[in-house]
């Protein structure tokens, strides 16, 4: 799950980690308020989506007076920022957050984060704070210092002072970015995070270590103990088609192909985005329906699918144990006679009571074509696709 900014700064401040002042609005007519309270000379106003790249698509604008941060913050509202981390067709600001100016004398990059390469955690910090890390470590990968925590285990301060050490830092600088590198890290196991990035990690002219930006992330997995993280969920910021199958208890993640799948297990449904890949298709989304599925969430599932404008054709791939291939084919046929079938679908059972399962889509009078292995299934698709687009 992700979050804004401006929730990211307020979680971090519990964890004594030094932020600008500033706050949030909702409306043009917050701005004057949070401007005056905040009394400064200059001040930052940012639009709050979740992207990055928000500064050079004009959604981060340096202000010095009340008046310019309601123009700057009444210009935000409904704009559509694009960015590369945006859909093509951008994402809308409906929140702003104003804060603080703070007086820069250095940028640093500061990270914690999840390393599948090691299945532990790694702390990732640079010199090179303000750019895209990305490219950071493409051209100039001796500027990228990491160090890898084993699972389970505690950032030690012997991590800390090598991380400090190459940054450059000394003196009262140098254990302030410490204690912050530290506190960082409680937050990121406390709070079940997948990631902290901070960047930039600004250096101040009097030598304070201050959390300019930030950027969270949070395991799902974890949020049944994270209520306060929950909470912070903005729905607008979700994929419509994401937030509706969360609301029925799905795995579904829209990509960028035009077959719909509709699959249960992971590992299953990662096998059939390949097979379809292998015979020249491309994958609309990832759907995974766990285990049990009802014949209801079955239908859920699939009306959710057939919604897509981008899916042409859609691949049901399942293996009934738990669940039953009759209940399976029940929710399929109930679902598609809803929704009026008019794509190309391709129907892969096996499992419990499958010849059940079958008989109940031959007879249901709707264009279904079951097919009984999963690569026939893929190649199937994938050419009535081709024939319709």
């Amino acid at each position: 799950m992700n979050i804004h900014e401006y929730q990211a700064k307020q979680l971090l401040a519990k964890y004594d980690i030094p932020i600008p002042a500033g706050d949030i609005a909702y409306k043009t007519h917050d701005a004057e308020r949070v401007a005056r309270w905040l009394d400064e000379d200059v001040m930052i106003v940012k639009a709050q989506i979740h992207a990055g790249g928000r500064g050079k698509a004009g959604g981060v604008k340096m202000v010095k007076s009340v008046q310019e941060a309601v123009e700057s913050v009444d210009n935000m509202f409904g704009m559509k920022l694009i960015t590369p981390q945006t859909p093509p067709e951008g994402k809308e600001v409906r929140r702003v957050y104003i804060e603080a100016g703070v007086d820069i004398d250095n940028e640093l990059y500061f990270c914690i984060l999840n390393d599948r390469s090691t299945s532990g955690i790694a702390m990732i910090a640079s010199t090179e704070g303000g750019m895209d890390i990305e490219e950071v470590a493409e051209k100039t990968p001796d500027k990228i210092f990491k160090v890898h925590i084993t699972s389970g285990g505690n950032l030690q301060h012997h991590h800390v002072r090598k991380a400090v050490f190459d940054l450059g830092l000394a003196g009262k600088t140098a254990k302030k970015a410490a204690r912050l590198m530290l506190n960082a890290f409680r937050a990121f196991v406390d709070l079940d995070a997948e990631m902290i990035e901070i960047n930039p990690l600004v250096i101040t002219g009097s030598g304070d270590v201050v959390a300019v930006d930030c950027k969270m992330t949070f395991d799902d997995n974890a949020l049944f103990r994270q209520r306060e993280v929950e909470e912070l969920r903005d729905d607008d910021e979700m994929d419509p088609l994401e937030l509706e199958a969360a609301r029925h208890d799905l795995n579904y993640v829209k990509l960028e192909g035009n077959i719909g799948l509709m699959v249960n297990g992971a590992g299953l449904s990662m096998a059939t985005m390949d097979c379809i890949e292998y015979y020249g298709g491309k994958a609309a989304n990832f759907m995974d329906v766990a285990g049990a599925a009802t014949p209801e969430r079955v239908a859920a599932a699939f009306k959710l699918i057939y919604r897509d404008p981008s899916v042409d054709g859609i691949l049901l791939n399942i293996f009934g144990g738990m669940m039953r291939c009759n209940d399976i084919a029940e929710g399929l046929v109930a679902a598609a006679r809803e929704v009026g079938l008019s794509k190309p679908l391709v129907v892969r059972l096996e499992g419990t009571n499958v010849e059940k399962g079958r008989e109940i889509l031959r007879d249901s009078g709707l264009p279904m074509e079951p097919v009984e292995s999963m690569g026939e299934a893929a190649k199937k698709i994938v050419k009535a696709v081709k024939e319709v687009t």
